[in-house]
């Protein structure tokens, strides 16, 4: 939407808009323009609408994290705990692997977000490469929490990325590097967190024993309810 609006803003503006166009910089260099023809005129209306539909995006974006953030409040999850990741890269751990159990160990979590690499080995030469398999979104949501913790110099991150080059790998080598290690601690936060909620469901409602057996025979295993009933929808709710 905000490229069809700048498109649109190029017909009007020689030169167009330098930097990433917003809703509000685009309603103020509209107020400038008085169109000269009813061509003109009919690109300036256009404008207008994709200004006023850009505005209603952004406000649904707005409206969809803080049902995000709220969700995964509500998950109780220590992901958020890892420098780089907010509410919206946690909604999309927890919305896309639903359930921790189901990945014996961190390395196979790793081979279902794409960031363990695979062999390409010929004869005595070892060779990996880069997996283009595996979930996209959550490799996509490891990927921002990676290059969130470059940015910042006090990150464990990039401590751990400097070394990296340091050694001859190339940036996106040490990049991917680094998002592994991001990957199984997500993984560990994970696990830790439905251990958790195994221990509060073992406790029962004011800290006492549960009954395990009641909870079998209804089908509410506490994992489940943790990462089923609270933001089994969340991955589909993130905002591209």
């Amino acid at each position: 939407m905000a490229c069809r609006l700048h498109q649109v803003l190029c017909e009007l503006i020689p030169g167009g808009v330098s930097k990433e166009i917003t809703a509000g910089h685009a309603g103020r260099i509209l107020e400038t323009i008085t169109p000269a023809g009813a061509v003109e005129a009919a690109r300036w209306e256009l404008a207008a609408e994709l200004t006023e539909d850009l505005r209603g995006a952004d406000a649904a974006i707005r409206e969809t994290r803080k049902k995000i953030a709220a969700a995964v409040r509500a998950a109780g999850t220590s992901l958020t705990g890892l420098f780089g990741v907010g509410p919206v890269i946690a909604a999309a751990a927890i919305g896309d692997v639903r359930h921790v159990s189901r990945f014996p160990d961190r390395d196979h979590f790793a081979a279902y977000n794409g960031t363990a690499p695979i062999e390409v080995s010929s004869g005595g030469r070892k060779i990996w490469r880069l997996s283009r398999r595996g979930n996209r979104r959550l490799n996509h949501a490891i990927h921002m929490a990676a290059i969130t913790q470059i940015r910042y110099r006090h990150s464990p991150g990039r401590a751990y990325y400097e070394p990296k080059l340091a050694e001859g790998k190339t940036g996106k080598e040490a990049l991917r590097c680094l998002k592994r290690q991001i990957s199984d601690a997500i993984f560990a936060c994970l696990q830790a967190d439905a251990r958790r909620a195994v221990a509060a469901a073992a406790k029962g409602p004011g800290g006492q024993p549960g009954n395990g057996s009641v909870s079998s025979a209804a089908g509410s295993h506490p994992v489940r309810r943790l990462f089923g009933q609270v933001v089994v929808s969340l991955c589909d709710a993130v905002p591209a």
